[in-house]
């Protein structure tokens, strides 16, 4: 069975960016000349995913108009002889590619978010991406890989990356599993004593779709909200989750250094070109 959606979760508040996201969804800020949200998307095309599932929430309209035309903006540009930037416009997404946009009415958290999608996803294994994980330097797509690593075991997949010291609280952690290829739990940010492993998950995964049975079962979990890693860690207690190491250079954009620190690192890659 082939992979060909993603659900893209952006219906978080921003308030680390505060002012500039009271009327701007976080997912539209530029890394140099793209959304965030821009990158996350393509980096789902490249993996051969067709339909796109962006689960927002107020003052969100703007990443659907980002996806949308604008013709008026391309007639505009295309009178002043810019023809260049018209195309531009007009190819945001390739042909053939399909938006969907569900509502998170209240925010209850990244498991309640995809579970929002179920509809839009129904029964077949999706891929996830968090637009605030960055990723780039590699030579195959962090979902790519994902898609390759679940052709060959059917199983649930993640991105894993190792983070040594205290920074391994902000994370799901792996709990290291006796089966090769697999894992045996996920535990949602541990403190760094109780960290079970320093594996740490990041925003890409690729899921089988009893993840929504999981996740309508689960009691609320850390911050009071229904957490996709517990509802991972069930499956990776029946042995159903794999993983695949991280490839590239990843910055976490949900945070201004981390935001900043990626402008700067594409702005010198297009600048040595």
């Amino acid at each position: 069975m082939k992979i060909k959606k993603a659900v893209l979760p952006v219906a978080g508040l921003g308030t680390r960016f505060l002012p500039a996201t009271k009327a701007m969804p976080k997912e539209l800020l530029p890394i140099v000349d793209k959304p965030l949200i821009q990158y996350a998307a393509e980096e789902a095309i490249s993996a051969g995913i067709d339909t796109l599932i962006f689960v927002t929430g107020r003052n969100k309209r703007a990443i659907e108009d980002h996806f949308d035309s604008n013709y008026e903006l391309e007639s505009a540009l295309r009178k002043a002889g810019k023809n260049g930037k018209a195309n531009m416009v007009r190819n945001i997404l390739p042909e053939g590619i399909q938006c969907i946009f569900v509502r998170q009415s209240r925010q209850l958290g990244l498991g309640h978010a995809v579970l929002c999608a179920e509809r839009a996803v129904g029964n077949e294994p999706f891929a996830v991406l968090l637009a605030d994980d960055f990723i780039t330097d590699h030579k195959v797509s962090v979902t790519a890989s994902l898609v390759n690593a679940f052709f060959k075991s059917g199983k649930s997949q993640l991105s894993i990356m190792e983070v040594d010291g205290p920074d391994i609280s902000k994370y799901g952690v792996v709990v290291k599993s006796t089966s090769e290829g697999n894992i045996s739990g996920l535990v949602e940010k541990p403190s760094y004593e109780d960290a079970p492993s320093n594996l740490a998950s990041i925003g890409r995964y690729v899921l089988t779709p009893d993840i929504f049975d999981i996740l309508r079962k689960l009691p609320v979990g850390s911050g009071s909200e229904i957490q996709l890693v517990d509802a991972i860690n069930v499956q990776a207690q029946k042995e159903a989750v794999g993983t695949v190491f991280l490839e590239g250079t990843r910055f976490d954009c949900g945070s201004i250094e981390g935001f900043i620190a990626a402008s700067n690192h594409e702005y010198r890659k297009r600048i040595a070109r």
